[in-house]
């Protein structure tokens, strides 16, 4: 492990002065970025300790919820805020990691957590865009059957790891950003990037730029919404397709819709394609059917993971089924 200087922060003023150059990290719960560092794929000579950020989840004036950036996914996931009227996102928080790491990860942190592909960590024998720009990528045609079908390049197929974020994406969460320049706001979708010619950038965060809260409009269609997790193994495994889904219906016709898919894309996948072609329509299971397979007209598969543009449709058919009580 490369050696590093250590210093806690108070707030967010102070963690902006002390990432003083570009090669210091910021450090929440630590839960992937200590593994990053173990395994040497990252190396920051500095470590800005923002665990003393806000924990706070409170009611704003518009009626939504603000969450301070050191909230815990554990507390984020128990709120009463949070189970009754966005419960998608308390079941995502609850279907990733165990609840040891949900204890440690940070609101701040789940959002900036790296892909887990196996090229990216493999420092010694493999070739990874991610990690050493310009190298290649040996996904592409090695053991590629978690890596992405939507939105990859020819640079990086690796997928986003998070449950939360996809749940976030779907619920058009606003994320607060404090940096060198003064306070922005944007929209969560457009925080993380796609990889196009360059994967190693996974956010748009400018150097030194700090996540100090996430904000939660109030959505009235969130209060019937369900995440619904596919993988391997029923606990510590990452998702191989994931579909966060929140419906509102009005004699028949659903009138309000969000989606997002996790697992096949360098970030929560928005499914805006399936929503426009849900909204207004009527509430079955073909027409479920019809918005998924618009939205997945554009998957590309590789040579091992062709099986996630079905396993994805026929989730999302479920979640829309159970939300919405249609059935074939």
């Amino acid at each position: 492990m490369t050696p590093f200087t250590y210093a806690r922060a108070s707030d967010a003023a102070e963690a902006l002065r002390l990432a003083t150059d570009n090669g210091a990290a910021y450090l929440g719960g630590g839960t992937n970025l200590v593994d990053l560092m173990r395994e040497t794929v990252a190396a920051p000579d500095r470590l800005i300790d923002v665990s003393n950020l806000s924990r706070a989840i409170e009611p704003t004036a518009s009626g939504g919820l603000l969450i301070g950036a050191a909230a815990k996914n554990t507390a984020l996931a128990a709120h009463p805020a949070i189970r009754t009227r966005y419960p998608v996102l308390a079941r995502a928080i609850l279907a990733g990691a165990s609840a040891q790491i949900r204890n440690m990860a940070t609101v701040g942190g789940n959002l900036l957590q790296r892909t887990r592909c196996a090229y990216f960590y493999d420092t010694d024998g493999s070739r990874c865009n991610k990690r050493d720009p310009g190298s290649g990528c040996d996904a592409r045609d090695g053991l590629n059957r978690i890596h992405a079908v939507l939105g990859a390049s020819s640079a990086c197929v690796a997928t986003h790891p998070s449950d939360m974020c996809v749940a976030l994406a779907a619920l058009d969460t606003v994320v607060h950003l404090q940096g060198r320049d003064g306070a922005r706001s944007l929209p969560f979708t457009d925080l993380h990037r796609l990889p196009g010619d360059h994967p190693q950038f996974d956010t748009v965060l400018e150097p030194g730029e700090l996540i100090t809260a996430i904000e939660l409009p109030p959505l009235a269609v969130a209060t019937n919404s369900a995440y619904r997790k596919v993988r391997d193994r029923a606990s510590y495994a990452f998702a191989l397709v994931s579909v966060a889904a929140a419906l509102k219906i009005e004699d028949g016709a659903i009138t309000d819709v969000r989606i997002a898919f996790g697992g096949v894309a360098h970030k929560p996948w928005r499914a805006l394609t399936a929503e426009a072609a849900l909204r207004g329509g009527p509430a079955t299971i073909p027409a479920f059917d019809d918005a998924a397979n618009a939205e997945l007209a554009q998957a590309t598969p590789l040579r091992d993971n062709a099986f996630k543009i079905e396993l994805v449709r026929r989730t999302l058919v479920a979640v829309l089924g159970d939300l919405s009580g249609a059935t074939a």
